[in-house]
């Protein structure tokens, strides 16, 4: 009975971590119609992570790297191509953790925000970074698991927005990603 006391008082306690991050990503792009078939390529995130919690639930807001790849065949023109995105990640999720002191598994879901860095379109003819949009925004969700200052992360990103400045060819990205992080507080 102390047990379960303790334990229920250690999802109430106001918490606070900082630390590092890094993941491999499983991404693709969506499109609206059947212009574009896209193949998942892996790329990678770099960055930096912060929980703030207190009664059960916490704010985890992240800031990192990302280099998304998907390769694709454009149905339409019959190209096909490969595209790298790299941008800076905002995502702010809010979550819950189910567990005791440094053992837990979190359930986590927010916004992202994307801001984009550099990038390249390969076609067999010429397509630009250019006719991408500066700035996206997606849905994030996943499951993660705490082991004293080590987190693992499982997480699905689904792009909200045409990131294409072409209206006539919507294409969102798709990504999942796995992470492994260290909390140095």
């Amino acid at each position: 009975m102390l047990f379960c006391v303790q334990a229920s008082q250690a999802q109430l306690l106001p918490s606070l971590k900082l630390g590092v991050k890094g993941a491999l990503n499983f991404s693709s792009l969506k499109s609206d119609g059947k212009w574009l078939n896209s193949d998942t390529k892996t790329g990678y995130q770099l960055g930096v992570w912060g929980r703030v919690g207190a009664a059960g639930f916490h704010v985890q807001p992240e800031l990192y790297y990302t280099q998304k790849k998907a390769g694709f065949k454009d149905q339409e023109n019959n190209e096909e191509g490969e595209a790298t995105l790299k941008s800076m990640d905002l995502p702010i999720l809010l979550g819950t953790k189910i567990g005791l002191g440094p053992l837990g598994v979190r359930i986590q879901a927010g916004p992202v925000f994307s801001f984009a860095q550099d990038g390249k379109v390969d076609f067999n003819s010429a397509t630009d970074f250019e006719n991408y949009k500066k700035s996206s925004t997606g849905i994030i969700g996943g499951i993660g698991a705490d082991i004293k200052s080590i987190t693992i992360d499982l997480r699905y990103e689904h792009g909200l927005n045409n990131i294409s400045q072409e209206s006539n060819r919507s294409q969102k990205i798709s990504m999942w990603s796995i992470g492994l992080g260290y909390s140095f507080l």
